[in-house]
């Protein structure tokens, strides 16, 4: 064989195993990269979505410890909330505290602690509940385990609302250990059945204990939204109400006549009434100006903005704030029997049953009749602004994020201070801790979470609050 050959061979040789060494490089790089994305699941973008999220080290607390213990506990309604209010009542009995368990029903049990002011009336209470809803599926962790990854705390209830609830509690024991009585009474319920209506929680504590409300007349609860964009705080939201939920169904023979009423009543799903601008949508509106940039013309005088015919230029949520809302299902068959449901979301001071009748009425006119109804709220005052432990709550906000804060109204108002604030006690909705966007959707949902160095500042708000109401706003 001819040099040249020889070496055209070698060359080919050369290359093939080149080809094959390159083959096999990729694919190891390749099997490294896998188990680096496979290894750092719960840290990189799977779980948090935000890709620009960049989890900072994680400090381990005895705060975040205290919240870890917590949501381990299994509270998922509608009996799990019994172990959670022995181990509330366990941690305040350890710290001095008299906590009382009230059992509203078997399985059902509420915690309720109270520190005796100075003075009589115009207490404080700091209300929770410990029952969560069940996880469902699609978590990529056992969701009652704490798990903590990527700086975050991943459970069922991490952020509706067991973070809160040990918020409140902490605050509520450091007053109890100051050894100094509190300008007036302080009280901490946490109770066992919010998620399915409050059957044997608020709403029994209404009805067989009033004793436990005695002398209230402030709480603070969930329901406020903390606004971020990256992670700076652009509004802190103070709830003060919201829109109430009233569902029902219609009930008829056949498909035809159900049609024709979901025809009728669907002009009222677009905004048929007139825009009504109660005075803390307007004050809302206001406070949430600034932050909007291409809105904030048209939000800061919204009276002038509907009377010069510009109120069609803001979006659906702020438009939905000023009139009552309305939905239907598509017909439903059971039997010979037909179905649909109807959904309302009115203004806090609607009539419920107003608003059935004049749906009833319609649909009367097609054959139809009133079926169960699942849920009737309303009316439901909205909690005064310019009061002073509402200045306390903005002033802190303010001064701890930097943020504009000021009044929260939600589209759908479903905590239990729809119970309280109809018999006079005022009640704000705050949410103490930073909650961006991609964490606030994790609520009801797999892979709840709460960042740990935000619930640490929710902490620490909350205590400055309740010791600035107890020792220093008289």
């Amino acid at each position: 064989m001819t040099k040249p050959v020889l070496d055209e061979a070698a060359r080919k040789l050369r290359h093939r195993r080149e080809r094959i060494a390159a083959t096999i490089l990729v694919l190891v790089l390749g099997a490294i990269v896998a188990g680096i994305a496979w290894w750092s699941h719960w840290e990189g973008e799977q779980l948090e979505r935000d890709r620009r999220y960049i989890p900072k080290q994680t400090k381990i607390t005895p705060e975040i410890l205290l919240l870890q213990e917590f949501v381990r506990i299994d509270t998922s309604h509608p009996a799990g909330a019994a172990a959670g209010a022995r181990w509330l009542a366990a941690y305040l009995r350890k710290h001095g505290v008299a906590a009382e368990l009230i059992e509203s029903a078997p399985d059902r049990l509420n915690v309720y602690a109270r520190i005796r002011g100075s003075n009589r009336g115009d207490g404080l209470l700091l209300f929770n509940h410990i029952d969560v809803v069940p996880p469902g599926n699609g978590w990529t962790t056992s969701p009652f385990a704490g798990n903590i990854a990527a700086n975050m705390l991943f459970s069922r209830g991490a952020l509706d609302m067991k973070a809160l609830t040990i918020c409140q509690m902490l605050a509520f024991v450091e007053i109890a250990r100051s050894g100094h009585p509190p300008a007036h009474d302080l009280v901490f319920l946490a109770t066992a059945d919010e998620e399915t209506g409050s059957e044997y929680g608020m709403q029994w504590i209404l009805a067989h204990r009033p004793d436990v409300l005695a002398d209230v007349k402030f709480g603070i609860t969930e329901g406020g939204i903390t606004e971020m964009m990256t992670e700076h705080m652009t509004y802190f939201g103070i709830e003060v109400g919201g829109k109430q939920e009233v569902s029902f169904d219609l009930e008829g023979d056949d498909r035809e006549a159900m049609q024709q009423t979901r025809l009728a009543l669907e002009p009222f799903m677009f905004g048929r009434e007139p825009e009504r601008v109660i005075p803390a949508v307007r004050d809302f509106f206001r406070s949430l100006a600034p932050t909007r940039t291409a809105f904030k013309p048209f939000l800061t005088d919204i009276d002038t903005t509907i009377r010069q015919g510009q109120f069609w230029r803001l979006p659906t949520p702020y438009r939905d704030l000023t009139q009552n809302s309305l939905w239907v299902t598509a017909p439903a068959q059971s039997g010979q029997r037909w179905s649909m449901t109807v959904t309302q979301l009115n203004l806090p001071d609607e009539q419920p049953d107003d608003r059935i009748a004049a749906v009833e009425t319609i649909a009367r006119n097609y054959g139809l009749r009133l079926g169960a109804i699942h849920r009737k709220q309303g009316p439901v005052p909205l909690s005064p602004s310019d009061t002073k432990l509402f200045g306390i709550l903005r002033q802190e906000a303010e001064r701890r994020y930097d943020v504009q804060a000021g009044v929260q109204i939600l589209y759908r108002s479903g905590t239990d201070a729809r119970f309280l604030r109809p018999r006079g006690i005022v009640c704000y909705g705050v949410t103490p801790y930073p909650v961006d966007y991609f964490q606030s959707l994790s609520i009801h949902g797999p892979d709840e979470r709460i960042r740990l160095d935000y619930f640490t500042d929710g902490v620490e708000f909350l205590h400055q609050v309740v010791d600035t109401w107890a020792f220093r706003s008289s």
